[in-house]
């Protein structure tokens, strides 16, 4: 069966794009605002097909990328990570997301219209906050000898997405990094190290523009501290201000049952657009359609909204409005984390099944078009 909204979320969202509430804070400066980037990590969308997942849109199933260019989305983000082909098809959920895996999944997200986010792990499998080991095959290396794969395997992975026609637009150098990543050579777990970091982001920046010629796609430095802007602030005052590393856009991720209300979101954000100048774009974030019925997870109400498809789309309309409010233009959007997780698929999600796009049905669920709306109120 197909979920819908009983009551207000979806209305208050139309009525925010249709009286202009949306539009107008992200038109404040001069010129025309960006595209907002409305979109979701479908990393393991293949993998999902391969294991008997199907998406549906009004109980007719169809290609899950066509299906969100139809409602409005505007970007499809994509991991990458360092695993070999041998090791992928031994554990494709921990490893799967090799470089052929994800080049072919790069040219269906170009193919559907869609923009394409590339997440850089820099290691064989998931890198988050408590794990970014780099490659098993860089172990025995001097440093030197990192930074220089590090700039080799960027240029050549840009390179292979570029040859297919599938050239990211924009680019993730790590991925939830308030430590650093490709540890221990940058870990930043003491003040010696940040130098060390900071050319590590330099290598891969360096690898990214020679392949990518003259559509270098804009590049973002992700943590995992949304709702933190004291740590937000340390981490980029050292990598911005005094390593001076050269990127383009702060990425945060934003777990509301993880990272605090919304109060100290808008908070963080803003702080980083007045103190560093650069776009913000919300990187991951996530919100249950369904409380979690194996752990009870998700049960009590989040930021004052309940688990179901309407909380869903008062969540995403909420972040709308706190991005729209930036000044400048500089909230870039919102990427949607699992958006393709389906029970069906057979792994442990750890619920974010019950937080994706798609209901235990398949049936896409309405906060697409709540974030189709947000995409859609800035052209």
């Amino acid at each position: 069966m197909r979920l819908v909204i009983s009551h207000s979320g979806l209305a208050l969202l139309v009525t925010l794009v249709l009286c202009g509430a949306l539009p107008a804070p992200l038109r404040a400066g001069d010129g025309p605002a960006p595209l907002f980037l409305a979109g979701g990590d479908l990393s393991h969308l293949a993998l999902m097909e391969r294991r008997g997942v199907v998406y549906r849109d009004h109980g007719k199933a169809g290609d899950a990328l066509a299906i969100l260019k139809s409602h409005g989305l505007t970007c499809v983000r994509l991991r990458l990570w360092t695993a070999s082909e041998a090791d992928a098809e031994k554990d494709p959920y921990n490893k799967g997301n090799t470089l052929a895996y994800t080049v072919a999944l790069a040219k269906r997200v170009k193919r559907a219209g869609l923009l394409l986010l590339l997440d850089f792990h820099y290691s064989d499998s998931w890198a988050d906050p408590a794990h970014q080991a780099r490659p098993a095959a860089w172990d025995g290396l001097t440093f030197d000898q990192v930074e220089e794969r590090m700039y080799v395997y960027s240029r050549d992975c840009i390179a292979a997405f570029r040859a297919a026609d599938a050239l990211p637009d924009y680019v993730q150098i790590g991925n939830e990094t308030p430590m650093g990543f490709a540890w221990p050579d940058g870990k930043v777990d003491q003040p010696a190290k940040w130098p060390q970091l900071a050319r590590l982001v330099a290598a891969a920046d360096r690898g990214i523009a020679e392949a990518a010629g003259a559509r270098k796609p804009k590049t973002i430095i992700h943590l995992d501290r949304g709702g933190d802007w004291g740590t937000t602030q340390w981490f980029f005052d050292e990598l911005i201000l005094k390593q001076h590393a050269r990127f383009d856009i702060i990425g945060q991720s934003y777990y509301p049952f993880w990272h605090g209300d919304f109060a100290k979101l808008r908070i963080c954000l803003g702080k980083c657009v007045e103190r560093y100048g650069k776009p913000v774009i919300v990187a991951e974030t996530a919100f249950p359609w369904a409380a979690n019925g194996r752990d009870g997870s998700d049960a009590k109400p989040i930021n004052g909204l309940a688990a179901g498809p309407d909380g869903q789309v008062r969540f995403a309309t909420e972040l709308g409005a706190i991005l729209a409010a930036l000044p400048d233009h500089k909230g870039l959007g919102v990427c949607w984390w699992g958006a393709e997780f389906n029970a069906a698929g057979g792994f442990n999600f750890d619920g974010f099944d019950n937080r994706s796009f798609w209901d235990r049905d398949g049936n896409v669920l309405p906060v697409v078009d709540a974030l189709g709306a947000l995409a859609k109120a800035t052209r």
